[in-house]
């Protein structure tokens, strides 16, 4: 395993019900992290990344939604309201943590790492909106980052050679 401070697994954050889980805890998975929202227009893409856990998760793979209402305010609603939400609509089974910012001063020091690690196009840090995903190997080291419009099903490729490694 990675040395815990240059890997995602030294961060820490709130589930939706309260409770605060430690990335540490998924060490030795495939990590899919995904900043999401209930009123996008990519909030379908939850169907997809619920059937990515389903497929692979048997195999070492946890998504990892976090919800953010920083995206034209998308994501209004409280904790129980987004849960409700992702269970009733999607039967969401993947860990999905309370709501947080991904950019600016007010980021979650997850999110911080995570565009450190992997800049968009050009070199851009920011988040540019919902369901962006990064890629995390087992060792806590982000080894891909993915734009909004990349569908769950087209992640498949990437998610079986890290789960094939070693």
């Amino acid at each position: 395993m990675a040395d815990n401070d240059n890997s995602v697994h030294r961060f820490s954050a709130i589930r939706l019900d309260g409770k605060e889980q430690k990335l540490a805890d998924f060490a030795g998975n495939v990590l899919l992290v995904v900043n999401t929202a209930s009123l996008c227009g990519f909030t379908s893409q939850y169907q997809g990344l619920e059937q990515l856990y389903r497929t692979y998760k048997d195999r070492g793979l946890v998504v990892l939604g976090f919800p953010s209402n920083q995206f034209g305010s998308q994501e209004p609603g409280s904790a129980s309201e987004i849960g409700a939400f992702c269970q009733i609509n999607y039967s969401i089974s993947f860990p999905m943590f309370a709501k947080i910012d991904v950019n600016g001063p007010t980021a979650h020091p997850l999110y911080r790492y995570l565009t450190d690690a992997k800049p968009g196009l050009l070199g851009t840090k920011r988040i540019k909106w919902n369901f962006t995903k990064f890629l995390v190997d087992r060792s806590g080291r982000v080894v891909a980052r993915f734009a909004p419009s990349s569908k769950p099903t087209k992640l498949a490729a990437p998610i079986e050679r890290l789960l094939t490694r070693a």
